[in-house]
C-alpha cells in the first residue's frame, strides 16, 4: 500500500467514525476536505451483491447526471456523411472513419468517449485489443453505438458518464467536482444510485447494494448510508 501522506493522515483524524452517514452529511463531509490548490475530482464507488461471472448479472449502461461532471469529455466519433456532418455540429472533437481508426490503432488515445454509427462497426470492431481494455470500446448497451451519433456527443459534452461493474461486483463513476455546491453534488450522486438501484438485476435475490462510498481525488472514503 502506498505510504500516506500527512495531509491524507490529518483528513482521516477528521473522520470521528467510519460509519456509514447519511448522503448529505457525507456530501458535507467531503467538502470539509477541500483543502487542495486544485478542483479534486469526486467519485461514487459501490459494491454490488451481483455474480459478474454471469452474464445477466452484469451492471453497465450510462447517464446523464443532472449538473454535468464539472469538465469537458473529449469524444471522437466513428460515421460518414449526414450523421458525421450531424457529429461534428453537435460537438464532435474529431469524426473520421478509416483516417481516425488509423490513428487509434497507431497509439492515439487522447479522448474520454468513442461513439459509432451502427454502418461504422466493422470498421471499429478490430481496434477493440486498444479501445476495450482503456473501456472506451463502443457498445449498443452503452449507448455509445448509435443511429443518432449528434444526440449522444451532446449527452457527453452535457456531462454523461459510463459505467460497467468490474470482476468484484463493484461499480465506480466521476460524479463531480469538490468545487460544486453541496446541493448539486448531492443531486448528481442521488441520481446515479437512483440510476444504479433501477437496473437491478431480475435474477439477484438477496441484498443488491452491500456498500457506497464517496470520496475525492486526495480524500479518504466516507461510506454512505444504503
Amino acid at each position: 500500500m502506498p505510504k500516506q501522506s500527512k495531509r491524507y493522515r490529518a483528513l482521516q483524524s477528521k473522520q470521528k467514525s467510519t460509519a456509514p452517514v447519511p448522503l448529505g452529511s457525507a456530501v458535507g463531509m467531503l467538502k470539509d476536505f477541500g483543502t487542495t490548490k486544485f478542483d479534486q475530482t469526486v467519485e461514487i464507488h459501490m459494491r454490488l451483491g451481483i455474480d459478474s461471472k454471469q452474464a445477466d448479472q452484469i451492471v453497465r449502461g450510462s447517464v446523464v447526471l443532472p449538473h454535468g461532471i464539472g469538465r469537458t469529455q473529449r469524444v471522437v466519433v466513428f460515421a460518414k456523411g449526414d450523421a458525421a456532418i450531424a457529429a461534428k455540429e453537435a460537438g464532435a472533437d474529431e469524426v473520421g472513419q478509416e483516417d481516425l481508426a488509423n490513428r487509434i490503432k497507431d497509439g492515439w488515445l487522447d479522448f474520454d468517449v468513442c461513439i459509432a454509427a451502427p454502418d461504422m462497426m466493422g470498421l471499429v470492431g478490430p481496434l477493440g485489443r486498444v479501445l476495450g481494455p482503456r473501456g472506451l470500446m463502443p457498445s449498443p448497451r452503452a449507448g455509445t453505438v448509435t443511429p443518432d451519433v449528434a444526440k449522444v456527443v451532446k449527452e457527453y459534452k452535457a456531462g454523461k458518464v459510463e459505467f460497467r461493474n468490474d470482476s468484484g461486483g463493484n461499480v465506480h463513476a466521476v460524479v463531480g467536482k469538490l468545487s460544486f455546491d453541496a446541493t448539486r453534488l448531492q443531486e448528481n450522486i442521488q441520481s446515479f444510485l437512483d440510476h444504479i438501484n433501477g437496473l437491478k438485476p431480475n435474477a439477484i435475490k438477496g441484498s443488491y447494494v452491500r456498500n457506497i462510498s464517496i470520496c475525492a481525488t486526495m480524500s479518504p472514503g466516507i461510506a454512505v448510508t444504503i
